[in-house]
């Protein structure tokens, strides 16, 4: 192994291990099982519980199940949104500014293969931590409904798109802000992409051109809501998405383009973050 590998994955294996320490993947991981809990739960008492006045047919019971879904993928999708962010908050920032980073830094190991190898490390654990909890909501509505959500896993990977970005912008925060700046700023950005999710459908709604284009302008800079809003848009039931009468249902639907969008600003913030790190004084 050359000493640049073994570098790479030194830094690497100490992020695990510190991941581990300050038991943040522990918490994560309880707060996911108590989540799938409470959805599986909730899904079992309206599947086997609830009376109908007049039998349901097939198309409205398959609506309302990919319904009830959809509320386990939006809890889902918020858990993620909060790992993704606080996961790597502190890692380079803190390390910074308590002067461990000065240590690891004078090390041979190139300070891009510090700030790459703590990324892998958390995009690992947040992807799998999506795959588990997406999986969670799925076999939870197979085993008490035997229904399957169709698109679950193009949704999933959405989800991962929507927490990569995040993480890139957090890593790249972590080199220039301290940690608690650097998280209002990740929270704030995820905060306007809801805003300009919600003013690009409200124009869309009432046929205002220019609000949809200060909506789609606003998910340019911020695009984790389009990316929720494309994953909605698959697993919602065709019928229902087509008319916009149920809960959760995008009225403005991104396109492929975003999602591309989405692949080149983390990119981007990834290299602004290896960037910024190599030219900081520590």
């Amino acid at each position: 192994m050359s000493g640049s590998s073994h570098g790479f994955f030194s830094i690497a294996r100490l992020t695990w291990l510190e991941l581990r320490r300050r038991r943040i993947v522990l918490a994560s991981s309880v707060g996911g099982v108590v989540l799938l809990l409470v959805f599986a739960i909730a899904v079992y008492l309206i599947h086997n519980f609830q009376r109908p006045a007049h039998p349901l047919s097939i198309l409205e019971s398959r609506a309302e199940l990919q319904l009830a879904s959809l509320a386990g993928f939006y809890a889902a999708n918020l858990l993620a949104v909060a790992v993704a962010v606080i996961l790597p908050l502190d890692s380079l920032s803190g390390e910074i500014a308590s002067g461990v980073m000065q240590t690891i830094a004078s090390k041979p190991i190139r300070r891009w293969e510090i700030v790459l190898a703590k990324f892998l490390v958390f995009w690992l654990v947040i992807a799998a931590y999506i795959a588990i909890m997406v999986s969670g909501v799925v076999f939870s509505m197979r085993l008490i409904t035997g229904f399957s959500q169709p698109h679950a896993a193009a949704a999933a990977g959405l989800l991962v798109l929507e927490a990569t970005v995040l993480l890139c912008v957090v890593v790249a925060g972590g080199v220039r802000l301290t940690t608690v700046s650097n998280g209002m700023v990740a929270f704030s950005l995820y905060a306007i992409a809801v805003v300009g999710g919600w003013i690009e459908q409200i124009g869309v709604t009432v046929g205002n051109s220019q609000a949809r284009y200060v909506g789609t302008a606003i998910s340019l800079l911020s695009p984790t809501d389009a990316l929720w809003r494309r994953a909605l848009n698959l697993l919602a039931p065709p019928v229902l998405s087509q008319v916009q009468t149920a809960p959760y249902l995008p009225a403005s639907v991104p396109s492929a383009a975003m999602a591309w969008w989405s692949v080149g600003f983390a990119v981007c913030a990834l290299a602004l973050a290896v960037r910024w790190f190599e030219t900081r004084q520590l």
